[in-house]
């Protein structure tokens, strides 16, 4: 039998120890030969410290999971079964750009959503297709199972600008939802409990719960709607509880995110409140950054410590290892995640990248049976933030101003054409280095600033 080789790309990332303790909890059904992971020569030293702390861990595990640092992408490539992806192109001071530039023009700033979230994709795409170029050549059969933000985004850019077709994308938000809907019914560890979720990636509904079969989305609607629910589940966005009367006019359970667009106006006045102090969602994280790699340098920590938990984007790298688990052993089991739907669902157009729930096994997704139709109260969202994400793919990879300005425009976070060329200029400035692509835009720009 043929050795299973993981790749991680983004290796030297946070998140890479909870990666390691989902595989190393899985060993029994996913025996992995060998860990590759895989970073940049600027995160050369973060790399060789989680290097070292994963190697700890599977030692203490007892396992014979080798495990490789690189900085070479093409080598670890060779002979990969899954490959996951989990990079920030700029690392955090990008995303501190991302957040800071609109706010300062009365603007969230959010690293996924409105301005912030077109640059972090704008940055992101290219990086992606390029790896995928390198998969096609060196190991076309692997999958690849995309974490890296905003992965609806660059799911739809691979889906719609390349031939590849084994990749998935997957987020943490769904799963947060999932353990929230466990929590507040007081689930059993015997209890199967699945969702029927549908929308777009950070832009997902739960339209029932099923608890050993049975619906308890009528139970759950009355908690959350009393009151029972603060709006956010993930560390990263503003806790805030929708109101009781829009959970029961929808009847959906929304996620966290949704907050942007129905509270758009207390999410605005916190974030100012904080660019104002000084303070964005950033800087803590890159505090808590510091504070973990200090952590994970312990030479006598061999277990992934508690204060990941803190750090925004927890069971991502769980929801990952889950994800190739279900593919390696064909499960066709229940996960959350972003693909084309291929006309499954009877009122979008066939070839949109939707997140919901999927059957995954060892061809890939299915979309659930159950789940035929979006529901018609929360199509205009849903058909105006896919508007967005397919012209910032496509501006993405072709570098037009014009596209980009389309795409900012399309967003509902940016309510003004004037303002759109405005966060452009300054945003294409700010993270020239990281935009090749729109290199004739941003010498037009520079010009006209030194003329």
């Amino acid at each position: 039998m043929n050795k299973l080789k993981v790749v991680t790309i983004g290796g030297g990332s946070s998140y890479t120890p909870e990666l390691v303790e989902g595989f190393i909890r899985r060993y029994h059904e996913l025996p992995i030969d060998e860990l590759w992971l895989v970073d940049i020569a600027e995160g050369k030293e973060k790399l060789a410290i989680i290097c070292e702390l994963c190697q700890r861990m599977v030692a203490r595990a007892g396992l014979p999971m080798k495990i490789v640092q690189t900085l070479d992408r093409r080598e670890a490539l060779r002979d990969a079964s899954f490959i996951t992806t989990q990079f920030r192109v700029g690392q955090l001071a990008a995303r501190e750009k991302d957040e800071r530039i609109p706010l300062s023009h009365g603007y969230l700033g959010q690293e996924t959503n409105g301005a912030g979230g077109l640059f972090k994709g704008l940055r992101t795409i290219p990086v992606i297709v390029d790896i995928i170029k390198d998969i096609e050549e060196i190991c076309p059969d692997a999958w690849v199972i995309n974490f890296t933000n905003p992965a609806g985004m660059v799911t739809e850019a691979v889906y719609r600008h390349t031939h590849f077709r084994r990749f998935i994308g997957v987020c943490n938000v769904p799963v947060g939802m999932h353990r929230f809907i466990q929590d507040i019914l007081s689930l059993g560890k015997t209890d199967h409990l699945s969702l029927d979720l549908f929308g777009l990636n950070h832009l997902v509904f739960i339209k029932d719960v099923l608890v050993n079969g049975h619906s308890r989305f009528t139970e759950v609607i009355d908690k959350v709607a009393s009151g029972n629910f603060s709006g956010s589940t993930v560390k990263n966005i503003f806790s805030l509880p929708f109101a009781g009367s829009l959970i029961r006019g929808l009847n959906f359970l929304p996620c966290s995110y949704l907050l942007y667009y129905f509270k758009h106006k207390e999410m605005l006045a916190i974030e100012l409140g904080e660019y104002y102090k000084g303070e964005v969602r950033a800087q803590a994280v890159q505090k808590l950054e510091r504070q973990l790699f200090k952590i994970y340098q312990d030479p006598t920590l061999a277990v992934k410590p508690a204060e990941l938990e803190a750090r925004g984007g927890a069971y991502y790298s769980d929801a990952a290892c889950e994800v190739i688990n279900a593919i390696y052993n064909d499960k066709q089991s229940e996960h959350y995640i972003n693909l084309p739907h291929n006309g499954h669902v009877e009122n979008i157009p066939d070839d949109w990248v939707v997140e919901m729930t999927f059957l995954l096994g060892r061809n890939g997704g299915t979309p659930h049976p159950r789940l035929t139709r979006f529901d018609d109260k929360t199509m205009g969202l849903i058909h105006t933030i896919k508007g967005f994400e397919i012209a910032a793919a496509r501006a993405a990879l072709n570098g037009n101003l014009n596209d980009l300005l389309l795409a900012l425009n399309l967003n509902p976070l940016v309510n003004s054409d004037s303002d759109a060329e405005l966060l452009a200029r300054e945003m294409l400035l700010a993270h020239q280095s990281y935009l090749p692509q729109f290199a004739d835009a941003i010498a037009t720009f520079t010009a006209t600033r030194e003329a």
